[in-house]
């Protein structure tokens, strides 16, 4: 299995387990809110002004913020959304290890 690919199947356990916050709007609103997420993801072909308000709010509610090498549509498929997601945000700080983890292992292969 590719590396990608766990992650993405990471993310689909995350929304399985209602642990993810889909879309832009969302998950920068769910930033400004008293619950804030654990992690932000970008996918890899947003466009440069959604890519600077993702880390211009993640920088300034101090949440980590991971751009993927995939696209939005990839993305949207793993997580069960039938059209393209920017952004994903991981509200869970145990599923957030397992999708960190499973990063990791991408960057140590």
């Amino acid at each position: 299995m590719a590396a990608a690919e766990r992650t993405l199947g990471a993310l689909g356990l995350c929304a399985r387990a209602r642990g993810l916050i889909f879309g832009t709007p969302m998950v920068c609103e769910a930033l400004a809110g008293r619950k804030k997420p654990r992690l932000v993801l970008a996918a890899a072909d947003n466009a440069p002004a959604t890519d600077k308000r993702l880390t211009d709010r993640c920088a300034y509610y101090g949440v980590r913020l991971e751009k993927l090498s995939v696209t939005g549509a990839a993305l949207a498929h793993a997580v069960g959304k039938n059209a393209h997601l920017a952004a994903v945000a991981v509200t869970d700080e145990n599923l957030c290890r397992l999708v960190l983890g499973t990063m990791e292992e991408n960057h140590n292969v």
